[in-house]
């Protein structure tokens, strides 16, 4: 008998029938002989919608009690999902992070799981239930609840599976797999079969909204089996794993949502750098691609997430006053598949397509896995379609 992991998005639950489509999946896979261990995300946009009225009450809500408020969004899925299979005849009990043993580190909003222990998992188990367990959340040796951050439920699915040692990790959402690209921008978009780990925490590391960078990351330190795939249909999904084959692209990333910045300052320190970059994190707000362009005055750039502008327009007011600034909305487009470090005729074709189109480049890095190219202006979705009709077998 085998066991097996099922991670639900929260478009897979986000009402009732939708909830009753994935009981069905859920008892496929009980009536083939599996131990079924389910992680369930928040239904719909009840997170988003929970974070919207905490602000409504406070600017900056406390980071413990914002906690407290997020971590229900999934105890209602479980539990409406347990309701359902046990009326249905199928044995099942939902079970919070902490009831399920997820321990994590003290850090609210982005804690990270320390271990897990699966006593209570294993005992439910053996009495045949199917366990439905709360994604995206755990319990800090302090007894507080904390979350994981933003596509945490993927990494508490992933973490149970390597916990229980289970033979698969399903996650299943509205899509039935990873693609070359963007589906919802391009139409010939090819669904790919297979991915080694690092390719697919280069993707997730770039922007593609398919697995979160930290579900990734523990996959292929435990070795867990993942197949995405859709709640909605029985398609074949795309398998992750660590073969590492060497290949040509295999999928293109374009990343809208960044803002190049660039700040200036006459004077200069040596220690200057070092207090923007502790006062930027101190603000939550994490600088990527920092450069330091020169040596006589202070001239650095970085980008940030698009969520990050309005707090870091605040801080220009406030602690960061003493710089020029300039800030644009930019691309960054990458394009993933083992062994673009030796393929040189990938790069020549890229910056064909980038010249045609006239796109200035900001800066370029080339890695075993990876060719990222980010851009000094957003770049339109038709370069996206050229790269992908040119570069994608």
């Amino acid at each position: 008998m085998e066991t097996i992991v099922l991670k639900f998005g929260g478009s897979s639950v986000a009402d009732n029938i939708k909830l009753n489509i994935v009981a069905n999946k859920i008892i496929d896979f009980y009536h083939k002989k599996n131990k079924v261990i389910v992680v369930v995300s928040a239904q719909g946009k009840t997170t988003d919608n929970l974070i919207k009225e905490a602000k409504e009450l406070s600017y900056q809500p406390d980071k413990r009690e914002m906690d407290m408020l997020l971590s229900t969004g999934e105890q209602v899925s479980v539990s409406k999902l347990a309701i359902l299979l046990n009326r249905l005849g199928y044995k099942a009990i939902s079970l919070t992070g902490w009831q399920a043993g997820i321990y994590t580190s003290e850090e609210n909003e982005e804690a990270k799981i320390e271990y897990i222990n699966t006593e209570r998992i294993q005992k439910e188990l053996a009495e045949n239930k199917i366990v439905i367990i709360a994604g995206f959340q755990g319990i800090s040796d302090k007894k507080d609840i904390t979350t994981l951050g933003r596509g945490g439920s993927d990494t508490t699915a992933v973490a149970i599976a390597a916990a229980m040692k289970a033979d698969h990790c399903y996650i299943f959402s509205d899509v039935d797999g990873v693609y070359s690209t963007d589906p919802n921008k391009i139409t010939d978009a090819k669904k790919i079969e297979e991915l080694s780990y690092t390719e697919m925490l280069d993707l997730s590391n770039e922007g593609a909204k398919v697995l979160h960078n930290r579900c990734v990351e523990i996959a292929e330190k435990y070795n867990v089996l993942i197949e995405t795939g859709s709640t909605f249909n029985n398609n074949i999904g795309t398998k992750i794993n660590n073969k590492l084959e060497e290949s040509t692209v295999k999928s293109i990333v374009k990343n809208d949502n960044l803002f190049l910045i660039t700040l200036k300052q006459d004077n200069y320190n040596a220690n200057m750098l070092n207090k923007l970059y502790i006062t930027l994190m101190e603000n939550d707000i994490i600088p990527m691609h920092l450069v330091n362009n020169s040596i006589s005055s202070f001239y650095v750039s970085f980008t940030i997430k698009a969520s990050d502008l309005g707090k870091f327009q605040e801080l220009l007011e406030k602690e960061l006053a003493l710089f020029s600034s300039a800030f644009t909305n930019i691309s960054r487009i990458s394009l993933v598949g083992y062994g673009i470090v030796n393929n040189k005729d990938i790069m020549k074709n890229t910056l064909q397509i980038l010249n045609m189109n006239s796109i200035q480049i900001h800066s370029i890095e080339l890695e075993e896995c990876k060719l990222s190219i980010m851009t000094k202006e957003k770049v339109n979705d038709k370069v996206l379609e050229q790269l992908h009709h040119e570069l994608i077998q």
